[in-house]
């Protein structure tokens, strides 16, 4: 009878123990990767939601710059993490496109479990003032005249920075050269300088430089205007809806990490996204806050997958 009680305890603490986890989390700091090098749009979501994080939790989340391989080192580094609650990562959609441009990835979507999405970003086009483009329009003729002249850069392969633009040139029967830096805040240095000529990246992370008149930007790749470059035609206004190719973020965490955790997080982070400080810094930057429920996210990429791969066809771009 002392046998069986023990058992019967020991099952007893066993079924009650994910659940006294989940209340004693977190106990330690979390670290929260950020696939791309500071400067860049993935950058100032993560430092932002990481430090609302923080104060929500109790517990310290740490940001850390893990570039390369257009975000998929830091992706590998989050899905070979320990499945504990104490790691997660800020993907952009790299973890939906990098499976059509890349024969080998050390890591697979079934790596990553989906936490929640956190937000959608407009793109611009920019060029650096030497480009005689004063219009989307006038940039599609330039590039035309002149076949394999000019150049784009963006913040590696499988990035939006480089399907947008790949995008554009198989809907207009143009080429430029790619030329892919290691983030798109070091693609705008090299726009900036004048080492490349055309870059299509996020609003939030190009303001500056655009305000400053260091680039030219010729349209926001949106339905709407960005409040935060109020001067700058949308692609709807100019007809160019279908140069778009959707930009947006995502929060995930390891494969197998306990569902209870996973849902602790999803309501931790739900909760930072739609603080008033956070909306207040979103909108400044016209970010559009989006959140979801972990199936909601895990739906949303299964569905972005195989658009991603018909852009890639669509613009014969051949796999690393």
């Amino acid at each position: 009878m002392i046998t069986r009680a023990i058992a019967a305890m020991l099952l007893f603490l066993g079924a009650m123990s994910g659940p006294l986890w989940a209340q004693n989390y977190p106990t330690r700091p979390l670290h929260f990767v950020l696939p791309f090098p500071p400067g860049g749009p993935t950058d100032i979501l993560g430092r932002a939601i990481a430090q609302k994080l923080s104060e929500q939790m109790g517990q310290q989340v740490i940001p850390e710059n893990r570039p390369g391989a257009g975000g998929n080192i830091g992706l590998e580094i989050a899905a070979k993490s320990p499945p504990d609650g104490y790691t997660i990562t800020l993907s952009s959609p790299v973890v939906a496109s990098a499976p059509s441009l890349y024969r080998k990835l050390n890591y697979k979507q079934s790596d990553l479990a989906p936490i929640t999405l956190v937000a959608e970003v407009p793109n611009v086009i920019l060029v650096h003032p030497s480009v005689p483009a004063r219009s989307v329009k006038e940039l599609i003729e330039v590039a035309r005249k002149n076949p394999g002249k000019l150049n784009f850069g963006s913040g590696g392969v499988a990035t939006t920075t480089h399907l947008a633009p790949e995008r554009i040139m198989s809907i207009t029967r143009t080429k430029m050269v790619h030329v892919p830096f290691k983030g798109s805040g070091l693609a705008l240095i090299g726009l900036v300088s004048g080492e490349i000529d055309v870059l299509i990246m996020a609003v939030p992370a190009a303001e500056a430089q655009v305000k400053a008149g260091k680039v030219r930007a010729l349209a926001v790749l949106a339905s709407e205007r960005a409040s935060a470059l109020p001067n700058v035609p949308s692609a709807k206004e100019l007809g160019i809806e279908n140069y778009i190719v959707p930009l947006w973020y995502g929060i995930l965490a390891p494969a197998r990490t306990p569902a209870n955790l996973i849902n602790r997080l999803n309501s931790e982070i739900v909760k930072a996204i739609k603080s008033p400080d956070i909306q207040k810094r979103f909108e400044a930057g016209s970010i559009t806050p989006r959140t979801s429920t972990p199936e909601e996210f895990a739906k949303f990429i299964a569905e972005q997958t195989p658009f991603y791969a018909k852009v890639v066809k669509d613009a014969g771009i051949k796999p690393n």
